[in-house]
């Protein structure tokens, strides 16, 4: 186990036995990335990044944004061979979207000038896009980016986890090393994601990059099985992004395979989950404006308590009285309700931190020590919800942020 473990600061991750923790501008082995200022922000921050992987034979995987409308980067991305990715080009501060032919025509660039400099095939390459939605993307001043990006790429990803941000308050990344039965390898992930953050993906991009050696299938099966347990189980404001994307490559170059059904395929899968959640929690944490994170746990009738978990963690009211500090479970309920058939009585109970404050929907009487405790767990920086109905066949979770002065600030005058 590590000495420090400043990256797994949850309560509710488990850090991966036995991993070490690296500092998080490490790259895994045969990785290399850069971030560059090329004029989409006007304060002059970085603003494109670039990461790459020197192997050859590498898998890869990924995955998009659900929404309808799919911004250019996504699209040009989905024709990429994912399963055989080289390197993924991204800016932010404009998240190309809405620009017609000219916005697929700007990717596909971004794509080739990457492709050209890295000399790989140009579907090894993918492209994303994070920012802000509806304003053409400069194509000059970002293809004069992804050149400067290429001469300037090292094994330290402190650059490129700075220019995907967006509206994010800092920089989200990771270095672990794993020990397997063959030696030790390396898993590194930078993600980026503040706003538009919804259980259905997040206005997030992510970036997953490591050195062991495993099958396309199985690292397929990983990632998929990863972001079900922490990027699809957060919510920030319930808003489904055009952008989001997740990519993973794994490079080989340690020489160490990860095969399928072994002890290591188990130690890997559950690093990658654990890297992924506490990144995803770190997302929500640094919701726009956000004070405070809840996890909710949803135990009901099987079908429903998904929808449920969904309706509270997406509630304004829920999240205000968050911020605010507030046990008012009767806002819980309500939204808890919305997501069932009118009709037939739905009796709920609520925890929280462990003590009941309504049974069967109606008040648990509580005074005292009791009370004071109460009131102090809804201050803290995380606060645990347990809903229960209706026989509760089916479990689930969500993760989400309070909703403050902060979020409406921000967002009032994003685009201007």
């Amino acid at each position: 186990m590590s000495e420090v473990l400043s990256f797994f600061r949850s309560r509710w991750v488990e850090p991966p036995v036995g991993m070490r923790e690296l500092s998080p501008e490490n790259l895994a082995d045969g990785f290399h990335a850069s971030g560059v200022a090329c004029g989409i922000k006007s304060s002059g921050e970085l603003d494109l990044g670039l990461v790459a992987c020197e192997s050859e034979e590498v898998v890869s995987a990924a995955r998009f944004t659900r929404n309808a409308l799919v911004a250019a980067p996504v699209s040009v991305s989905q024709r990429a061979d994912l399963s055989r990715l080289r390197g993924v080009v991204v800016n932010s501060g404009n998240a190309n979207v809405s620009d017609g032919v000219r916005g697929l025509e700007t990717a596909e660039a971004m794509v080739a000038v990457a492709a050209e400099g890295l000399g790989v095939e140009r579907s090894r390459v993918a492209v994303a896009s994070t920012g802000v939605i509806g304003q053409g993307l400069p194509r000059e001043p970002v293809l004069s980016g992804v050149a400067a990006a290429l001469e300037q790429l090292s094994s330290n990803a402190g650059d490129f986890a700075q220019a995907i941000l967006t509206t994010d308050g800092g920089r989200k990344y990771a270095a672990l090393e794993l020990p397997l039965s063959g030696g030790d390898v390396r898993l590194c992930a930078q993600a980026k994601g503040a706003g538009m953050i919804s259980p259905s993906f997040a206005t997030m991009l992510c970036f997953i990059e490591t050195d062991a050696a495993l099958d396309e299938h199985t690292l397929d099966r990983m990632l998929a099985s990863a972001i079900e347990r922490s990027f699809e189980r957060i919510s920030v404001d319930g808003q489904l992004s055009t952008n989001d994307s997740v990519f993973m490559i794994a490079g080989g170059r340690s020489g160490i395979e990860v095969l399928p059904g072994s002890d290591d395929e188990q130690a890997f899968a559950t690093a990658l989950d654990a890297l992924l959640k506490q990144l995803a929690l770190e997302i929500v944490a640094d919701g726009e404006g956000a004070t405070r994170i809840a996890r909710l746990e949803v135990r009901g009738a099987t079908g429903a308590a998904e929808p449920v978990a969904r309706s509270v963690a997406n509630s304004p009211l829920v999240k205000c009285a968050l911020f605010g500090g507030d046990p008012n479970w009767g806002r819980i309920l309500q939204a808890a309700g919305q997501a069932l058939p009118s009709g037939a009585p739905v009796e709920f109970g609520v925890e929280i931190e462990g003590i009941e404050v309504a049974r069967e929907g109606e008040a648990v009487p509580i005074g005292g020590d009791e009370r004071m405790r109460l009131d102090s767990s809804m201050r803290s920086p995380e606060v645990e919800i347990l809903l229960t109905f209706a026989g509760e066949t089916e479990e689930t979770e969500i993760y989400l942020s309070d909703l403050g002065h902060d979020y409406v600030r921000l967002n009032a005058a994003y685009a201007t």
